[in-house]
């Protein structure tokens, strides 16, 4: 009898695990938010145009290690060949990186302001890019785990400005 309830509970527990296809997110935090970022950098490419930098403001990123940052950093500079760096809008300023006769930003400013990860298989992500005042839009996008990788599943501009 110990037999067949050993054996039974090893082919349940077996069975259970096998059929356990999900995935923990934050485990896969960096290229999560790679993705959410670049979706924000797809909308309104004008605010792109001529831009010598991507700032991407990690202050929040509470998922994401140094070495994940670094990571999604490099991502966005090979991806548009411009230096990019982690800083919040204030430390653009303090470096000199936006004009104050204009107004506006010699790059782009990316954030994200919350990330949801209690979906299955879905990560909601809500962000913004900004070059000025009048130059800037909010995103609402969902990454989505399906078959072995992350994508978006759907990207949208929330406001303009």
């Amino acid at each position: 009898m110990k037999f067949k309830l050993t054996a039974f509970l090893f082919m349940l527990a077996l069975f259970l695990t096998a059929c356990d296809t999900a995935v923990t997110p934050k485990e896969h935090a960096s290229e999560l938010y790679s993705i959410a970022l670049n979706a924000i950098m797809e909308k309104d490419e004008s605010l792109n145009e001529d831009m010598e930098f991507i700032a991407i403001d990690m202050s929040n990123f509470d998922e994401v290690n140094e070495k994940q940052k670094k990571s999604i950093l490099d991502f966005f500079e090979e991806k548009y060949k411009v230096p990019v760096m982690d800083a919040t809008f204030d430390e653009l300023k303090e470096k000199g990186y936006y004009n104050q006769d204009t107004m506006v930003l010699d790059g782009v400013l990316l954030t994200v302001q919350t990330v949801y990860f209690n979906v299955k298989n879905n990560v909601f992500f809500n962000g913004s890019k900004y070059r000025s005042g009048k130059g800037a839009i909010g995103v609402e996008s969902t990454v989505h785990y399906k078959d072995g990788n992350w994508r978006i599943k759907e990207s949208k501009e929330t406001w303009v400005s």
